[in-house]
Formats: C-alpha cells, structure tokens, sequence
C-alpha cells in the first residue's frame, strides 16, 4: 500500500496537484483534525468506498487519506478498503498531528 509523507503532501498542495484529501475520522474529531482543503467522509460509513469515488469522481484519481496521528487506524484502515476496491489510494499515515509537528496550520471547522 502506498503512503505519504508530510513533505510529499506539502508539495502536492502547493503545486495544486489534482488529488483529493479524505479525513476519514467521524465528524467531531474532523472539526479537530482539518487540514485545508480536506474533505471529510468517515471510514465508519457501510457505503465508505461508493463516497470516496462519487467525490473523486474517478478510482483513478489520487485519494489520500489521514487521520489524527500515526497511533491512529482509521486512515490504514481506509487505505485498506480503497485499494482492495481498486482505488488510487495512499495513506498520510502521520496524519494531522504530524502535520502540526511539521508547522502546518490546521483549519477549524464547525460542528453543527
């Protein structure tokens, strides 16, 4: 399976690399854990893999996944999921705790 690193990402999103990020915590921690332009469907969800590709649009397009920190499965457990379902998937595996660690900014988000 493949992985991202910290620096990896920060590259994609700076070079607006055409890729969709995906918080695969439940809603509440990702009010905690959002990193600009994620978007949050979580792995809890039965239909989890039919989200993920309706908002990709595409199995091919990149899909990184993340959670809340390297002691976290959620996003392993995702990644997973996506790539026996033959999705173009990696895994942010640090997730957002690495990157604040790494001294990007997390964006806070409202829970209704």
């Amino acid at each position: 399976m493949k992985t991202v690193t910290t620096e990896r990402l920060q590259t994609l999103i700076e070079e607006n690399k055409d890729f969709l990020l995906v918080n695969t915590l439940d809603p509440e921690d990702f009010a905690k854990t959002r990193i600009q332009g994620a978007i949050n469907i979580p792995v809890s969800q039965d239909d989890f893999v039919d989200n993920v590709v309706r908002a990709a649009g595409s199995k091919q397009k990149l899909i990184i996944v993340y959670c809340a920190s390297r002691q976290c499965d959620s996003s392993t457990k995702a990644a997973k999921r996506l790539d026996e379902a033959g999705v173009n998937v990696a895994d942010f595996e640090g997730g957002a705790a690495a990157w604040q660690e790494a001294g990007q900014p997390l964006v806070n988000v409202e829970v209704p």
